[in-house]
């Protein structure tokens, strides 16, 4: 449930270019929309969701893809514990309580304590209401269903970064170190003073170990 301004940081730095995953419910149609819209070949990253299809786009078009950033993301198909709180949040958000639903069962997951954090919640939470509750039910239905790369992973051969926030707690450092060892062609890189998104939280550094990624494609 974020936009554009999840990578203003690195957008203004980088040159690079947001593309959504917003307009499907399952993560191969969302892949598509992305391969629509990209160049013939091209460095692709994501954080959260946003890896999630991407490494479904790196499934798809294994050879337009030069280098693969998966940032505060996971390659496994959902959890049964997981999946079984899905529904439960998708009716409450579509009876009116998306902000409650951010508030309290999202938001708290996603930030380590900082002095930014307060603004940096904030944020979040205007990014989910500017989507709205009807992509809040898509991404809820593509998570839910989507597949698991790992063997994606493991058969992608360029240049590949693997980076989290230290303190994630939704996606922690353990399953980034699982990324990492799938991946033929891979750098491991832990933000310290992060949690969920450190595009937002510490964004120089992020910024930096792209940067050094990008270099390499």
């Amino acid at each position: 449930m974020c936009d554009a301004r999840l990578f203003d940081a690195q957008v203004a730095a980088l040159d690079a270019t947001v593309l959504p995953v917003t307009g499907a419910e399952t993560v191969p149609a969302l892949a598509a929309e992305v391969l629509a819209q990209a160049p013939d070949r091209f460095a692709l990253g994501g954080l959260s969701m946003g890896g999630i299809v991407a490494m479904e786009v790196a499934r798809q078009a294994p050879a337009r893809v030069t280098g693969l950033a998966l940032m505060d993301t996971n390659p496994l198909a959902e959890a049964a514990h997981v999946k079984a709180r899905r529904q439960p949040q998708m009716d409450r958000a579509a009876a009116g309580g998306l902000a409650a639903v951010m508030r309290d069962e999202m938001k708290p997951n996603y930030l380590t304590d900082g002095p930014g954090r307060a603004a940096i919640l904030d944020l979040c939470m205007q990014m989910a209401l500017d989507l709205g509750p009807e992509v809040f039910l898509r991404q809820s239905r593509a998570l839910r269903d989507r597949p698991d790369q790992c063997a994606t992973l493991r058969r992608f051969e360029r240049p590949a970064l693997v980076l989290c926030g230290r303190d994630d707690g939704l996606c922690p450092p353990a399953r980034h170190e699982l990324m990492h060892d799938l991946l033929p062609n891979s750098t491991l890189t832990v933000i310290d003073g992060a949690g969920h998104l450190p595009t937002l939280e510490q964004p120089e550094k992020t910024t930096q170990a792209l940067r050094r990624w990008l270099e390499e494609t």
